[in-house]
């Protein structure tokens, strides 16, 4: 997806909450998921860092949705660099 380049003149590019934004629009794009939540947000350098649940399976009951932990790496334009997921969970479990 590109980036609105209006935001990106108004100085919204590269702030917390334009990253968080891009990366969720752009993972649900690229892995045709629903995100369950954010997890974190770190700027490393010139790259963000943003960590997210995405819901991988729906189920009955909810407790019972498989979701997985995706990292997605971005420059500060909001363009993904790389992403991966790094967990799987039933989100009943808290442990």
């Amino acid at each position: 997806m590109a980036v609105n380049t209006e935001e990106a003149k108004a100085g919204k590019s590269g702030s917390v909450s334009f990253i968080v934004n891009q990366a969720k629009k752009e993972l649900a794009a690229l892995t045709k998921l629903e995100l369950s939540t954010v997890m974190g947000v770190t700027k490393e350098g010139a790259e963000w860092l943003v960590t997210m649940e995405m819901v991988e399976k729906k189920s009955i009951p909810d407790g019972m949705d498989l979701l997985g932990a995706y990292e997605v790496h971005m420059d500060n334009s909001g363009q993904v660099l790389n992403f991966n997921r790094i967990s799987i969970r039933k989100r009943g479990d808290t442990g």
